[in-house]
């Protein structure tokens, strides 16, 4: 089992550059809020944050989401960057002074690839620098990243995109409880990923509320779905740490049924799912996601395959990247 670490350069400068890798939900969709396994890897499209340091106390946000100006000790809101001003102002005692954040994307926030646990991991490790404090412990990175995500939604948030965009590479992953911590686990396995967007996707929280409406209506089957996915996530695991990719593929398959049991598919996942399928060179295919829109995952690609060029959707090139986040000095 690889040992999960922060890359760091040289320290102490006037600026400090972070990037953070997007994310995949490889398995445990929808059960990992239940106390499920869950494997989640980072891919090679990144979001950096260069912070440059100020001798006064303004604070100075460009983002393509919003331009941002205020005063360290009186923080305005924007909604637009709720995770960088919490992430801000959980941090803001402990920084010297104010400072310039310019933030860049690689991928657009409409796509899936969990620009939102990226971005705050990236700007809780650049205001972690920023204060001085260790870059290189990615467990209390995970941690400060995930309060920023459930002081922003109330509480809700599994951390499981965030676990990739700090580790990297594919790490498996269940959430803390009043007993005991999050289980956190990087494994070795890189496998081939190929992914395409269906074109639309439903907000997470509003899939969410409609799977939940569902399973009160049938609360012990949803419980043994549930555990089904469980199931599967942790035999995933091991076959990702053997780099077993037919198993995995075949365990994708099956943790794909089950979220169709539980109501997150339609016709246009499917035809993309099922297409995949034909080729000889995809070992499995699966929604990436809360489902209802946004993602398909494939394990293995196939350009070449004239089924495949012919679906309609989007196709985004990925790979699994094996680097979390990286912060450098200068």
């Amino acid at each position: 089992m690889p040992e999960a670490s922060v890359k760091v350069s040289s320290m102490k400068a006037a600026s400090i550059k972070v990037t953070a890798p997007g994310s995949l939900m490889l398995m445990g969709e929808h059960a990992v809020l239940f106390g499920q396994r869950a494997l989640a890897c980072a891919v090679d499209k990144r979001i950096s944050v260069e912070l440059k340091t100020r001798t006064d106390r303004a604070v100075v946000i460009d983002s393509a989401l919003a331009q941002y100006q205020s005063s360290l000790d009186d923080l305005t809101q924007e909604p637009a960057l709720s995770f960088v001003l919490t992430a801000i102002q959980r941090r803001k005692t402990d920084l010297p002074n104010g400072f310039e954040l310019i933030i860049r994307s690689e991928f657009s926030h409409t796509v899936g690839l969990g620009s939102s646990a990226a971005v705050t991991a990236a700007v809780v490790t650049a205001l972690t620098a920023y204060a001085g404090l260790p870059v290189n412990q990615p467990r209390a990175l995970f941690d400060e990243a995930l309060a920023v995500v459930h002081q922003v939604q109330d509480g809700r948030g599994s951390g499981t995109d965030l676990v990739a965009a700090v580790y990297g590479g594919v790490v498996g992953y269940t959430v803390a409880t009043a007993e005991r911590p999050a289980q956190i686990r990087a494994l070795s396995g890189l496998p081939e990923l190929s992914l395409y967007y269906v074109g639309y996707k439903m907000k997470t929280p509003d899939v969410l509320r409609y799977v939940e409406s569902l399973a009160q209506q049938q609360p012990g089957l949803y419980n043994g779905l549930y555990e089904l996915m469980g199931q599967t996530a942790e035999q995933a695991e091991e076959a990702v740490d053997k780099a077993d990719w037919e198993t995995l593929g075949r365990l994708m398959n099956i943790y794909q049924g089950l979220m169709d049991a539980l109501g997150v598919n339609d016709r246009q996942l499917a035809e993309i799912i099922y297409t995949l399928r034909q080729s000889d060179k995809i070992s499995g295919a699966k929604i990436s996601g809360s489902g209802l829109g946004d993602c398909v995952l494939a394990l293995g690609q196939d350009p070449d395959s004239d089924l495949i060029q012919a679906l309609n959707y989007q196709a985004i090139p990925v790979a699994v990247s094996a680097q979390g986040v990286i912060v450098e000095h200068y």
